[in-house]
């Protein structure tokens, strides 16, 4: 009997279509659904829709319809860019499900009768765009430590759940399942900044909107839209605290939750110490993966840099999208698209290395031997280099999917259609086929390569499973069992393969200049409508930080500089050198404000800066100190220079 194999994702947030970078959670999910299937698991693929909250409530009231209207709407239009991404779920959950909205109040109902929920007031900071909750302390400058945004002061009556509880379980927990958290260092990250510094108890509803699952007992509450959207990973499988369902008691054992990195503390500590006091049993691990960054950007509709999955897939197939979101993402670090790379990589990777492998060994077959494949003959060194290869890269993308190293595994394919590639310039089978006597020995090289290409085919399904179909088809084998790739060989001997299509046409790179062209009017667009938006609204400062003593201010040495030398760093676009008499000798600053400053704007000048600053390294060099600029409404920096007359060194208080 195989073995039961749960793997979900973060639900996406029904408020906006999301970019492709939010998409990569599914298609990630996907490759390692798609090779547990190939090894004989039996998979149940879970993601879905997370459809409450209050950003949701607001995004409804700008449109002038209701709530449900457009989280149907945008929920379906999600749905569309996953089904348009090959994504092979087994269910999609909507958080607006009556089934999920009735589990979730049992769960809360349960754990209040318990006293592991309980009624307070809530005072702190908010984020929307996150839709969190934040003490002073947690702020990052006094906004939000995830996403940057302003966060408002709140205070209402609310439930809590007691977190602080499960301090010492979850200290356990970590201590006892060191591989819970993958990669290592974002598990370190949770145990080091949040369950370290003491857990405190969490806020899990709302009062002051009305757009979500109510306590059934106390309807004026809003349950939390993140304990909401938790629970959808076991109220998907039909679970009930007094009867679990038959899908529950059967995947939920081996359960492996996929997410981003941003959302880690949610799922590794809330959400595992809310499944404690409900007496279940805890997922196997989770895979807080990196971001997909545009360039060295995270994506924002505001800039103007987004990427639709949708649009991808339209233009270039969805194999191409997804060969790409999986090759270009580390397995710690982020990654990075663009057109430029997306180019690069589609017509290297797809159109060069593999389509043309699969292309001409075909027409090979075809040309030769009128389509039939022969059995191998005497094999020399060549032959079986190319066949340890083979079995050699099942291995390693074995136990590279399995530690979710998934652009190595891409990378495991790739690499073995490159050592088919160099095998043909190897054996030169044009060569042989202009003597006779060689025909068994082309005989040979066709069949090792065929079997070669099967290979590939099969690795490749989890990543592009509509192309892996293709050439399957093409070589005409029914061998396409995972199984089969324990030896070399499995390819029927006498078999007639069909004629040879490309599989990948070259993209001409004059659609590059097309592409960054659309981009670029896009982020023109974006940023007069922001500084439209700005000018309508007025200009608003950011909130004033919270409040310090005397000592404290004093800390900062700021200090009147004078701007000896000024130039532009090579390697940034946003730094500039500036080499500044500080009254005891030179130091250099590095500054990211050659955006709106020019070298010649800043020579000769007195600048205030804050000289005890501790120095950094910015692009690989040595910045020793902060010049000081004031932010403006249109998002730039205006620096602050003092009289000229001012000393060089002198203090200011």
């Amino acid at each position: 009997m195989s073995k039961p194999y749960l793997i979900t994702t973060a639900i996406a947030y029904a408020s906006k279509l999301p970019h492709i970078g939010n998409m990569y959670d599914h298609v990630c999910a996907d490759m390692i659904a798609r090779t547990k299937r190939m090894q004989g698991y039996d998979v149940f693929f879970l993601t879905g829709t997370d459809e409450h909250g209050q950003k949701i409530e607001q995004e409804a009231e700008k449109r002038n319809i209701t709530p449900k209207q457009h989280v149907d709407e945008i929920s379906s239009a999600i749905r569309a860019e996953i089904d348009g991404l090959n994504v092979s779920y087994d269910k999609f959950i909507r958080t607006t499900d009556s089934e999920h909205e009735k589990a979730l109040q049992r769960a809360f109902d349960r754990l209040y009768e318990q006293g592991d929920i309980y009624k307070s007031e809530y005072e702190g900071w908010y984020c929307l765009p996150c839709e969190s909750f934040f003490t002073e302390v947690q702020l990052k400058d006094g906004r939000c430590p995830d996403c940057g945004s302003e966060v408002k002061k709140t205070k209402e009556e609310a439930y809590f759940f007691r977190l602080s509880k499960y301090q010492k379980q979850l200290e356990d927990f970590f201590a006892a399942n060191p591989d819970f958290i993958q990669p290592e260092s974002r598990k370190n990250e949770m145990i080091n900044n949040f369950i370290k510094p003491g857990l405190q108890d969490f806020c899990i509803t709302r009062t002051s909107f009305k757009w979500g699952v109510p306590v059934d007992f106390d309807p004026k509450h809003i349950v939390y839209v993140w304990i909401d959207a938790l629970n959808n990973y076991i109220t998907a499988l039909g679970y009930d605290p007094e009867h679990p369902s038959e899908n529950y008691s059967k995947y939920w054992d081996n359960c492996v939750h996929v997410i981003g990195k941003d959302i880690l503390r949610f799922h590794s500590i809330y959400w595992i110490a809310w499944l404690m006091a409900l007496g279940a049993k805890l997922p196997k691990q989770i895979f807080a993966h990196p971001w997909l960054l545009w360039g060295e950007d995270k994506m924002s509709k505001s800039k103007g840099n987004v990427i639709y999955a949708g649009e991808m897939v339209k233009r270039f197939g969805s194999d191409a999208a997804r060969y790409y979101m999986l090759s270009e993402m580390p397995f710690a670090a982020d990654g990075h698209i663009s057109y430029e790379t997306f180019i690069d990589r589609y017509n290297t990777d797809l159109a060069n290395t593999l389509g043309n492998l699969v292309n001409r060994t075909v027409a090979m077959a075809n040309k030769y031997f009128g389509g039939r494949v022969y059995g191998p003959s005497d094999k020399n060194e060549t032959d079986l280099d190319l066949e340890e290869k083979c079995l050699e890269a099942v291995k390693k993308f074995d136990a590279h999917v399995n530690a979710y190293r998934l652009a190595d595994a891409v990378e495991d394919v790739i690499s073995l259609a490159r050592r088919a590639n160099k095998y043909i310039d190897e054996t030169s089978p044009w060569a042989l086929a202009k003597d006779e006597a060689q025909k068994p020995r082309l005989k040979t090289v066709i069949y090792e390569l065929i079997e070669a290409i099967r290979f590939i085919a099969i690795l490749s399904s989890p990543i592009i499973p509509e192309t892996s179909l293709k050439i399957l088809d093409e070589i005409n084998t029914d061998i396409r069992d995972y199984a089969t790739l324990s030896a070399f060989g499995g390819y029927v001997a006498g078999t007639t393969v069909k004629e040879a299509v490309p599989l990948f046409a070259r993209i001409d790179p004059k659609l590059l200049d097309e592409l960054i062209a659309e981009m670029e009017a896009v982020k023109a667009k974006a940023a007069a409508e922001a500084e439209a938006a700005k000018e309508a609204e007025g200009f608003k400062p950011d909130e004033i930080a919270p409040e310090i003593d005397i000592d404290e201010f004093f800390r900062a040495d700021l200090r009147a500089g004078k701007v000896i030398s000024c130039e532009k760093v090579e390697k940034s676009k946003k730094l500039l050198r500036i080499k500044v008499d500080d009254g005891f000798g030179t130091r250099q600053i590095l500054s990211g404000i050659a955006k709106w400053y020019s070298p010649e704007d800043l020579v000769g000048k007195t600048v205030m800066f804050v000289a005890n600053l501790k120095p950094a390294k910015l692009a690989g060099e040595l910045s020793e100190g902060m010049i000081c600029a004031a932010d403006m409404p249109d998002g730039s920096a205006k620096v602050v220079f003092l009289d000229g007359s001012t000393p060089a060194g002198a203090k200011i208080r």
